[in-house]
């Protein structure tokens, strides 16, 4: 009875005028802009409140399939490297992300960068059952190599698995502050490299543009995205170098990039990504291709101080980057400040993905935030940011010349500073460490290991853009 009088209660309709007013009311005088709407990085503007809209679906390259659940491969011991591979795989884990000392991402480890450590590190790994893929370093062109020969010792046929090459010069320039050759040689080199690999008929990205190196240092989303898309476009002049149509070519460039706690915005980010990358196709008249994305959660969100809540921060990183669409996810372990992951971090990383997977199905739906007002305004503004940054990038004459010139890091770095001075001031809130301090740190364990700096030496050099995670109290973050 009771029900059925409440099910029959009718509410007066409230259009959007009216809420406003009701807001306003409940502001007592307040600016309701000032309270009420907020703005990102780059200065766009988020609403309160959006109305729905029709729905531009932006789903994963493959929306009949799950993600990849990717773990980290980075201990410089190759023995414990393989235990880690070999547990990974065994209990759930769908792919690994190689990751060689001196890579961008590698934080000061990684695989020791010769073959014997690589094939050690694969010793019985079901390569043929998994998504593989190799993070860019500066011995990146070698490493491809030793796994092309490993697949052809087990007699695998290369051309029907699933990895990622991960070539990405850029990203090695702007994340080590060198390259090994001069950028003229590089760029008469690689076609030779890209037709050797369209020979050997291998199906899965060739080129990466790795936006991880630019958010690390402080980037913003429009940032990162318009230099993953100057990346993708000096990759695009690389193939139609090596006379390779750029139809079949642009299946073969891939992209990275990081999600942090941020949730809106790192869906946006996603969804933006796979809107720009058609856009260009479409300029250099040929068919869009969807984008391969592969996501990993933001190094400079982890904390040093009170780590566990950094499990809380990758658990919202990983949930935006399937809703956002990414075709693999990897999480960064939450006591990455302290030092290399433990087995019990590195478990936590990967269940915490098998979860969003396997129970709670985040994959079933393709790209949910589809027809959300906040959703589509936040993607439409931040391709529109993000566009812009890419043409300021073509201007000054592409990528490589913006971090020669130091143009780009000088850019990235005053991101980096203005969200440092936020922090400092104490208006951006970080949990467990300027919010709800923990009264006594708990001990933190990691594996014994040392870190190594990245190698200085090389043919042209330019400002390093180095990654940094939020340390302690001070909040500092490059």
């Amino acid at each position: 009875m009771a029900f059925s009088a409440i099910n029959n209660t009718q509410f007066p309709d409230v259009d959007e005028s009216g809420w406003r007013i009701m807001a306003e009311k409940a502001l007592k005088g307040a600016e309701f802009g000032d309270v009420l709407v907020s703005k990102t990085d780059e200065g766009i503007a988020v609403d309160p409140i959006y109305q729905r809209v029709d729905a531009n679906p932006v789903g994963r390259r493959d929306s009949t399939a799950p993600w990849h659940i990717v773990q980290r491969i980075d201990d410089p011991d190759a023995k414990r490297a393989n235990k880690q591979a070999l547990e990974d795989t065994a209990n759930g884990s769908t792919g690994l992300a190689l990751v060689f000392e001196g890579a961008p991402n590698a934080y000061g480890y990684g695989i020791p960068a010769d073959r014997e450590a690589l094939h050690g590190v694969l010793d019985g790994v079901e390569l043929d059952k998994l998504y593989v893929r190799i993070d860019s370093h500066p011995s990146s062109r070698a490493s491809i190599d030793w796994i092309i020969e490993l697949y052809g010792l087990r007699r695998i046929d290369p051309a029907r698995l699933k990895f990622s090459l991960g070539l990405d010069p850029a990203a090695i320039f702007a994340g080590t502050g060198r390259l090994n050759m001069s950028i003229e040689a590089l760029q008469a080199s690689m076609p030779q490299s890209l037709a050797h690999f369209f020979a050997l008929g291998l199906p899965g990205v060739l080129l990466e543009a790795d936006g991880r190196v630019y958010h690390n240092a402080g980037a913003t989303a429009a940032q990162e995205l318009g230099a993953m898309l100057a990346s993708a476009v000096s990759h695009l002049r690389m193939f139609e170098q090596a006379r390779q149509p750029l139809v079949y070519s642009a299946p073969h460039i891939g992209f990275s990039l990081s999600v942090d706690q941020d949730q809106f915005m790192s869906i946006a980010k996603i969804r933006a990504l796979r809107r720009l990358w058609s856009r260009v196709q479409e300029a250099c008249s040929i068919e869009p291709a969807p984008a391969t994305i592969h996501a990993e959660t933001s190094y400079r969100m982890i904390t040093y101080k009170d780590p566990e809540t950094n499990i809380l921060r990758s658990t919202i990183s990983a949930f935006s980057a399937a809703v956002g669409g990414a075709d693999s996810i990897s999480i960064i372990p939450h006591t990455a400040a302290h030092g290399l992951a433990d087995p019990f971090a590195r478990r936590i990383a990967r269940n915490t993905q098998l979860i969003l997977a396997d129970e709670s199905h985040l994959g079933f739906v393709s790209d949910p935030a589809a027809g959300s007002g906040g959703m589509e305004a936040l993607t439409d503004a931040l391709c529109e940011k993000a566009w812009a940054e890419f043409k300021t990038i073509e201007a000054e004459g592409g990528l490589f010349a913006v971090l020669a010139s130091g143009a780009l890091q000088s850019s990235v770095l005053a991101s980096a500073d203005a969200r440092n001075a936020r922090l400092q001031a104490d208006e951006i809130p970080i949990v467990g460490t300027n919010r709800y301090p923990a009264e006594k740190e708990r001990k933190t364990t990691v594996l014994k290991a040392e870190k190594r700096p990245t190698p200085t030496e090389g043919a042209v050099h330019c400002e390093k853009l180095e990654p940094k995670s939020l340390d302690g109290l001070s909040g500092e973050q490059s």
